[in-house]
């Protein structure tokens, strides 16, 4: 039987600032969109900062100038999309917001929106740009991140699962093992209970380690069965794995395309903040991760 996915509302969202990991996303971007059947919107944030709003730059030559060099940079990353894929429609966005803020919220009513690593700010040993995680810890739609490497294809797709709760980074693997013809992999890690004073697994604790070993394997198998058959087509693999998730995700992601966990985040005084797994992911993945947000 053939592969079928589920088509998803909306276009895809890039954001994009001129630098070299913007154009990796860019890329990416365009192709997602083709492979989805979508249009595809470019947008820029305002790249001046707070100190230069709209009203000053424009009233002075430099912050003209600035302006259109800003133009031309959208002008000319609409060229590179329709060379990549002739016939995309292509909808450049230059706005006055703050990038981070301007995504977030453009990405409301995009199916995808896709980020480089970094951008033109920042510390150059830095992995992730504080765009990039700002809008991690505020997506409310699946949310790419293109790392820097570029490999060949391995036709397969990583999936975390937490819990049968994390259905929806399901689903999303499941259509991207569609669209790329791939096969999909699903990873649970789980550890000992924390026990102090012994080493586990000691002797006595021998069958206690077998009971929690065969409920760690049921479930990527009890989150994965209402989703087969809604993808006959898809090869799935599950799998457990007595480590700590953030190690085993990022291990297993050597041999994927793409990397699907579910954002799992924690509202505190400073805000939204990314979890441990998501974060160490995002970081030390060796392919493009997408998050897609829970709740």
């Amino acid at each position: 039987m053939s592969r079928t996915a589920t088509p998803r509302q909306g276009r895809v969202l890039v954001g994009y600032d001129g630098s070299e990991h913007s154009l990796r996303a860019l890329d990416r971007a365009a192709d997602e969109a083709a492979r989805r059947g979508t249009g595809l919107e470019v947008l820029c944030g305002w790249p001046w900062g707070r100190n230069l709003v709209p009203e000053s730059v424009m009233r002075c030559g430099d912050g003209q100038v600035l302006h259109e060099q800003a133009g031309l940079a959208m002008k000319r990353a609409v060229i590179r999309v329709h060379r990549r894929a002739p016939g995309l429609s292509v909808t450049p966005t230059l706005t006055v917001e703050a990038p981070a803020r301007a995504l977030v919220r453009s990405g409301h009513s995009a199916c995808l929106t896709v980020l480089g690593s970094r951008g033109h700010g920042g510390f150059a040993g830095l992995l992730l740009g504080s765009v990039t995680l700002r809008v991690a810890a505020h997506t409310t739609s699946p949310l790419l991140v293109v790392r820097d490497d570029v490999r060949g294809t391995r036709r397969s797709v990583l999936v975390g699962v937490e819990s049968d709760a994390d259905t929806d980074a399901l689903r999303f693997g499941f259509e991207e093992a569609v669209r790329l013809g791939a096969d999909l992999r699903v990873l649970h890690a789980w550890q000992y209970p924390a026990s102090p004073g012994t080493q586990p697994p000691g002797p006595l604790f021998r069958d206690d380690v077998r009971v929690l070993a065969k409920a760690a394997e049921a479930v990527p198998e009890f989150a994965v069965a209402p989703l087969r058959d809604a993808y006959p087509g898809v090869r799935v693999r599950t799998e457990a794995l007595c480590t700590g998730a953030g190690h085993a995700l990022t291990e297993a992601s050597r041999e994927a395309d793409v990397v699907v966990i579910a954002a799992h985040r924690a509202s505190s005084r400073l805000g939204l903040q990314l979890g441990p797994v998501t974060h160490a992911v995002l970081h030390h993945a060796h392919c493009p991760v997408v998050l897609v947000p829970t709740g």
